[in-house]
């Protein structure tokens, strides 16, 4: 999915992590802003995306993912936009509608079967009584 049309910031600030003094110095990390609310993706794809996002929602309708993984900001862009792009593809797939089914006959004696050994097996574990009563 592509990620031209869509309405996304960019921010790039300090991280934490490597790159010695330079992470001090050099706003590496990046911030991806997505207004779920603006974009131009269907109102189903829209509502998969905000659960999927789940902690990623913050504030009004926004989507914000960070990497803050590598030394460099397009490196770290890059990361970010792969990720975003992941998001926004499972968030395109619909899931598969599930259909009512009954269990067989055949399975249904297998679970009472199945009920009826186990019951055996749990029986031979019981207390022997006293002898004479």
């Amino acid at each position: 999915m592509s990620l031209d049309h869509l309405p996304i910031e960019e921010r790039f600030v300090r991280a934490s992590g490597p790159g010695g003094q330079n992470v001090n110095k050099v706003s590496t990390a990046v911030e991806l802003r997505l207004d779920v609310g603006r974009a131009d993706l269907p109102s189903a794809v829209k509502a998969r995306l905000r659960v999927l996002a789940g902690r990623r929602m913050v504030g009004d309708d926004i989507l914000l993912i960070d990497s803050r993984v590598y030394r460099t900001q397009a490196q770290n862009r890059e990361a970010a936009k792969a990720r975003l792009e992941h998001l926004l593809t499972e968030a395109a797939i619909r899931p598969k509608a599930r259909r009512k089914t009954k269990p067989t006959l055949a399975s249904r004696e297998r679970r009472i079967d199945a009920k009826v050994l186990r019951a055996k097996v749990k029986e031979t574990r019981r207390k022997v009584g006293k002898l004479g009563t």
